[in-house]
């Protein structure tokens, strides 16, 4: 049996999976939710290659356990700000699709 969790290569290219994922979720979304979700998945694939690269690369196993704890507050902080955005768009223009706010211009 193959042991994937023990290859580096295995983790790394489920990150850039979901990176790749997130990136082509937030280019061809049309609605906020939807980018939303996709710049969480791009959060996603960088902390699982810290986690990757913290636990065969580095000699202190701290540093990317660090690294992913900040990753998950921007996150959690960026979920909060943007859904109080979307929540004040949506009052404002009964709509959370992004081609509808072209008077957010500047």
């Amino acid at each position: 049996m193959l042991q994937l969790s023990t290859n580096l290569n295995t983790y790394l290219i489920i990150a850039a999976f979901l990176f790749g994922i997130g990136f082509y979720g937030l280019i061809n979304r049309r609605t906020l939710i939807g980018m939303l979700i996709s710049a969480e998945l791009i959060l996603s694939g960088a902390s699982l290659n810290f986690m990757a690269f913290n636990r065969f690369l580095a000699p202190n196993p701290v540093v990317g356990q660090v690294f992913t704890l900040f990753i998950m507050g921007i996150a959690a902080a960026e979920a909060a700000i943007a859904l109080s955005i979307i929540i004040a768009v949506y009052r404002n223009y009964k709509s959370i699709a992004a081609e509808d706010l072209n008077d957010l211009k500047g």
